[in-house]
């Protein structure tokens, strides 16, 4: 039976890969994104009467209304909000810019607080639904480096297990997926950066389809989290157990990702170990 998704930042990266999925899979899709080009390359002959496309800025909460309010009035329902859009800018703290701390806490943060808002009320109204939010295993343990970024998908992560709670009763389920780094344009930007070594200190990066599997898999589970790679998860959640301690291995681990930096700059595929 199809079903009816609303998925932002599917322009590019982990959204248009779920985007093109779930269309493959004869799903509803809403797709969003302030990237209007790159929304453009999901319609094809056979996606088009089912592929709505939204130009979406996720820190406006008007614009989220006008989006869910359509929406329904199309197709009667939202079955799954996927928040995938999210921002990435490198920063040692005292280089930040105000723009850049407004940059990722109003996107990456308010996005998906505004999007959750806009469609509960109808979920609740049908007593079913799922909410699908995608943090980072940045979530799980602070990156230095990306000090902004790991604040905002802590935020992204503590405020989606909240509502899962909080939701339950309403028929409605909140799945986190907290993925590694992902071969997307948003890891390219981080290649070469002083900043960005610990990003690439695991042994591979993702792609965009594991990560697409495992938000496909949560709409059967209703799993509350997923770390992606587990192993790597919960050695992150370790780590936050015991902060001053998991500090001073840091330069272990910066160590190794600078060294996957060269390797994959000298034409290794980054997501091969």
């Amino acid at each position: 039976m199809s079903k009816v998704y609303l998925v932002t930042g599917a322009a590019s990266g982990i959204g248009q890969a779920l985007a093109r999925q779930l269309l493959s899979g004869g799903h509803i899709v809403v797709a969003c994104d302030v990237n209007m080009d790159g929304l453009h390359t999901l319609a094809t002959d056979a996606t088009v009467s089912r592929l709505t496309l939204h130009s979406l800025d996720v820190r406006k909460p008007e614009a989220w209304q006008a989006v869910v309010a359509d929406t329904v009035a199309r197709w009667g329902r939202i079955d799954t909000l996927c928040n995938v859009a999210g921002v990435l800018k490198e920063n040692w703290c005292d280089a930040a810019t105000p723009a850049e701390v407004d940059f990722h806490m109003d996107i990456n943060v308010k996005g998906v607080v505004f999007g959750v808002q806009a469609v509960v009320p109808h979920m609740k109204k049908v007593g079913k639904g799922h909410i699908v939010n995608i943090a980072s295993l940045a979530a799980l343990s602070p990156v230095p480096g990306l000090s902004l970024y790991s604040a905002s998908k802590f935020a992204v992560r503590a405020y989606s297990l909240a509502i899962a709670m909080e939701l339950k009763a309403h028929g409605i389920s909140v799945s986190t997926i907290c993925p590694d780094a992902v071969q997307t344009p948003m890891l390219d930007i981080q290649m070469g950066k002083d900043e960005t070594a610990l990003t690439f200190s695991g042994s591979r990066a993702l792609t965009a389809q594991e990560v697409v599997d495992a938000i496909v898999d949560s709409e059967r589970t209703r799993v509350m989290e997923v770390m992606l790679p587990y192993t790597r998860g919960l050695t992150a959640k370790l780590a936050n157990l015991a902060p001053a301690l998991s500090a001073k291995g840091i330069g272990l681990f910066k160590a190794a990702g600078k060294k996957r930096q060269a390797a994959i700059q000298g034409g290794k595929d980054s997501t091969r170990a």
